[in-house]
């Protein structure tokens, strides 16, 4: 992997960008403009990413060479009728009863994937808690707290931003519950 550098893009948004050879300037993604516009402290990690991979959060944490405990995936589940995210460790899955009991609804299932992409503005595999269309009630496992920072989708495929648990539960309004299991 090439070393990364930190850039401003022109819409203020920091992104990783190879030191050498650099190509054209890329357009923050609407989770950076939200994290820039909010003064919140974060790094973004570029990466190569293979369309072929069976998991988007693993190839992200080996390729950052991060724990998969710290990298984390963004679910989007059908609470009721209500869309919820769910952000959980790409090391587990999601309990889905635990997150219907996080926010007081009684049966939750996945979303439909195009819905999701729809109602967040992203497409799965790439889809941010952050800057989302239309921002969605979420839930941030418990798990986070432990460590300093995570890493979470910057809203493209191989592009994760790294910033503190508490940061992403303040803007996104996440409630923290055990709603990652294994």
């Amino acid at each position: 992997m090439a070393k990364k550098q930190k850039k401003q893009s022109e819409d203020g948004a920091s992104e990783a960008r190879p030191k050498k050879g650099g190509g054209g300037r890329r357009a923050g993604t609407p989770a950076t403009v939200a994290l820039t516009a909010a003064g919140t402290p974060f790094t973004v990690h570029a990466y190569d990413h293979d369309p072929a991979t069976p998991s988007y959060g693993e190839e992200a944490a080996e390729a950052l060479g991060v724990s998969p405990d710290r990298v984390f995936k963004t679910l989007v589940a059908d609470v009721d009728g209500e869309l919820t995210v769910a952000v959980v460790p790409v090391a587990g899955q999601l309990d889905l009863k635990a997150l219907a009991s996080a926010v007081g609804g009684k049966r939750a299932a996945m979303a439909d994937p195009a819905a999701a992409e729809r109602t967040t503005g992203y497409v799965r595999g790439g889809i941010s808690p952050l800057g989302q269309r239309k921002k969605l009630r979420t839930v941030l496992d418990e798990s986070a707290a432990a460590h300093t920072t995570i890493c979470i989708s910057a809203g493209r495929r191989g592009l994760e931003v790294e910033l503190s648990p508490t940061d992403l539960a303040t803007l996104t309004s996440a409630v923290l519950a055990p709603i990652g299991r294994g």
